[in-house]
């Protein structure tokens, strides 16, 4: 029997005990009802594996799956990217088979015109201001004679009044163009005024400072299409080969020029 009034913490007594608890529960203990739905679960697993594995693999002898719609279900024809394309649908193909005629000569472009010689400058001839016409001398009235009058003494003509020179400008007579050694020049430009040849001729020394370094300068006038130009060239240079590395270096520029 137990004492009501022990407590929790009463150390134990030696009176004796209703039961001996080192004594074993008599009958077998019960499995757990978690365990066996445990192994329930996972037989089920395992076998719904090996049937969704044994469904997709075909056995031997067996006819494949068939996949899609059957052929004679089918009453129209099939959609346009369904059917078969041929590769060499749309290429043009050329043989030559044996007596053909040969193909007709290649029609080359023409090449392009050769520039025309330049036709030399014409002289600037410059011509002098025409003379004025003399100034006559003057005419002196003689008086008209009344009457009889006494012989005056006669006295020499008066020396003629030296023709009056009229007072023209000065013409200062074109500057001869300024060149230096050697036979090889560059046109650079044919200009509508002096000053844009001048201009030009600056640019080129500034494009090619070491290269126009004691050369001259050659401006010509020419007539074309009824307006006058300005022929601007650099004069020289030793040799052709000087000329075209200069002319080069005003390509590399964005000049046009070329040797003469």
């Amino acid at each position: 029997m137990t004492n009501p009034d022990r407590g929790a913490y009463t150390p134990p007594t030696d009176a004796p005990l209703s039961f001996d608890a080192r004594q074993p529960v008599r009958g077998t203990r019960p499995a757990p009802m978690m365990l066996i739905i445990s192994a329930l679960v996972l037989i089920g697993l395992v076998v719904a594996i090996v049937v969704f594995y044994r469904s997709g693999v075909r056995q031997a002898g067996a006819a494949p799956q068939a996949v899609g719609t059957p052929v004679g279900a089918i009453k129209g024809p099939a959609p346009a990217e369904a059917q078969p394309v041929d590769p060499a649908a749309g290429l043009q193909i050329y043989q030559s088979s044996e007596g053909a005629a040969a193909p007709a000569a290649p029609n080359f472009t023409p090449p392009p015109e050769q520039p025309a010689a330049r036709q030399p400058a014409p002289a600037i001839v410059v011509t002098p201001a025409a003379k004025p016409a003399p100034i006559p001398p003057p005419v002196i009235a003689k008086p008209q004679q009344t009457g009889p009058v006494a012989a005056l003494p006669i006295t020499p003509d008066p020396k003629p009044i030296p023709a009056l020179k009229p007072n023209l400008p000065a013409t200062t007579p074109p500057k001869p163009a300024v060149t230096a050694g050697g036979a090889a020049s560059v046109q650079i430009g044919a200009f509508s005024s002096s000053a844009l040849a001048d201009k030009g001729w600056n640019d080129a020394a500034r494009i090619a400072p070491g290269a126009t370094a004691g050369k001259g300068k050659r401006v010509e006038a020419i007539q074309k299409d009824g307006a006058t130009l300005y022929r601007t060239a650099v004069t020289g240079f030793a040799s052709r080969a000087d000329a075209t590395a200069f002319c080069d270096q005003l390509k590399a520029a964005g000049k046009s020029c070329f040797v003469k």
